[in-house]
């Protein structure tokens, strides 16, 4: 999976304005939530680690809300590139 696939192409913007678009956040968080998850799995009492997974869970899943708001075509056609479930609706 290649970071430049989330990011749209029709935009003329520069590379760091392109790090700040909700798609490529969603998928900086779900790499990092990958990466403690796996790293959880070998050290089960690291609880800071945990913490800071259920904070990054926390934000990945108010940006999703946000996105499905905005755009629920880009919002689905993410989620189905990245592998996750949808988020829950209140």
């Amino acid at each position: 999976m290649r970071k430049n696939s989330f990011i749209s192409v029709s935009s003329q913007k520069k590379k760091e304005e392109k790090k700040g678009s909700v798609e490529f956040q969603v998928f900086w968080f779900t790499n990092k939530i990958r990466r403690l998850s796996s790293h959880l799995e070998l050290h089960k009492k690291d609880y800071s680690s945990q913490r800071g997974l259920r904070k990054i869970l926390g934000k990945r899943q108010r940006l999703l809300a946000y996105f499905s708001k905005k755009n629920r075509v880009l919002y689905k056609e993410l989620i189905s590139q990245l592998n996750i479930r949808e988020i829950k609706k209140r």
